[in-house]
């Protein structure tokens, strides 16, 4: 528990920093250090999402940032897209996940020096 609550925790901290999602630099601490499976890596990066969520959309209310109609449409859409994403993690081979998230590391990775030196964000 202490080492995934320390690996979090630099994953946000670095990802706060470079401007990238927790979960880019999160998934690949669990499966490599933590030795879990992919899957299961990118489940449990998924459920550290939700009281985020809960807690930002909470404070933008307060704010009055938080557009309700549009945030439980995503969200009631994002369920149907969660199923379709569990077939497909369970239908495809280990290996294709692997791929499939290294190719997604690498286009973010893209993004990130295109930004650091000035270019448009794709």
């Amino acid at each position: 528990m202490i080492a995934a609550a320390l690996i979090g925790l630099a994953a946000g901290v670095l990802a706060g920093i470079l401007g990238g999602g927790g979960g880019i630099l999160f998934v690949p601490a669990l499966f490599f250090f933590l030795d879990l499976d992919l899957v299961d890596a990118e489940a449990t990066s998924l459920l550290a999402i939700v009281p985020v969520a809960i807690v930002g959309a909470w404070r933008q209310h307060r704010y009055g940032n938080l557009r309700l109609r549009e945030g439980v449409t995503v969200g009631v859409l994002a369920v149907g897209g969660a199923a379709a994403g569990v077939v497909g993690a369970n239908t495809l081979p280990e290996r294709a996940l692997e791929i499939g998230f290294a190719a997604l590391l690498l286009a973010v990775a893209a993004q990130l020096v295109r930004r650091a030196f000035g270019g448009e964000a794709v």
